[in-house]
């Protein structure tokens, strides 16, 4: 009574199963390593942020790629700003997502390199390609703190790299761009400002990455090999309800009882 599983019918019906159990099963495992890839980066945020302060030339140097594992890791500058070739970085949210601007303000150090300070958000004035109102940088000797982030380029962040922009605007935050413009030696990567707030007032602080949430990953990963549990089980239920309603058919003597027929269906 189980020869109509030989049919056309339900050797595609099969063949669909067989194809759908492994490739389930890979999207479960591409959620759970997901969510491992979370896991850890939350570890490494909250770790990096909570590490004692380091002096950001021990930690890069012009020309130096930031490694992932350095990343938002507390650094502390001394220097002065150089506000002469302060930038402003197009198309950048705040933490209520409104569209701005990022302040980017070289900090010359005492042996002249220059560390890059993001020092916050800023709205954007009328005109789109004005540069926008900025509240002014400290003067004189200052002593930061911030996170170190790694140099954004195109490839990694996926913003294009427009050129023709107006003076003083930038899409991407990136030590070697701003060396040349600069015309100074610039620490590889650049300082998302942490601290200390000038009493003057400062652009909005950009607030610290979100290292508690660990997302739906892994309950997609369960739903994932549920659905490949379920197909060899829904599999089943249709091949014994075929049986059964055939076995209906041949007692009843219903003509066409031996014929190929569709698969059943829940």
């Amino acid at each position: 009574m189980y020869r109509f599983v030989l049919t056309r019918q339900w050797v595609c019906l099969t063949l669909i199963a067989l194809v759908l159990i492994p490739a389930m099963i890979k999207l479960g495992f591409w959620q759970f390593h997901r969510h491992e890839h979370r896991v850890a980066q939350n570890e490494l945020i909250a770790a990096n942020l909570t590490a004692k302060p380091a002096p950001v030339t021990e930690v890069t140097s012009p020309g130096h790629q930031v490694p992932r594992s350095d990343f938002w890791r507390t650094v502390t500058a001394t220097g002065t700003y150089d506000t002469a070739h302060e930038v402003v970085v197009r198309m950048r949210t705040s933490a209520d997502d409104k569209v701005g601007f990022h302040v980017v303000t070289p900090l010359v150090l005492a042996d002249g390199r220059v560390v890059l300070v993001n020092r916050g958000w800023v709205p954007g004035g009328d005109d789109p390609r004005a540069y926008p109102p900025v509240p002014a940088a400290p003067s004189g000797e200052v002593t930061v703190t911030g996170r170190l982030k790694a140099d954004e380029t195109s490839g990694g962040s996926g913003i294009k790299d427009r050129k023709g922009l107006p003076d003083r605007q930038v899409m991407l935050i990136n030590s070697a761009q701003q060396a040349e413009y600069l015309g100074r030696p610039v620490l590889g990567g650049y300082l998302e400002l942490d601290g200390p707030a000038p009493s003057g007032g400062s652009p909005e602080a950009i607030p610290d990455p979100d290292h508690d949430s660990i997302g739906p990953h892994m309950a997609y990963a369960v739903q994932w090999w549920l659905f490949a549990a379920a197909v060899p089980v829904g599999w089943l239920v249709l091949v014994r309800r075929e049986k059964r309603e055939r076995e209906e058919e041949a007692a009843a003597g219903e003509p066409g009882s031996g014929a190929e027929r569709e698969p059943a269906t829940a």
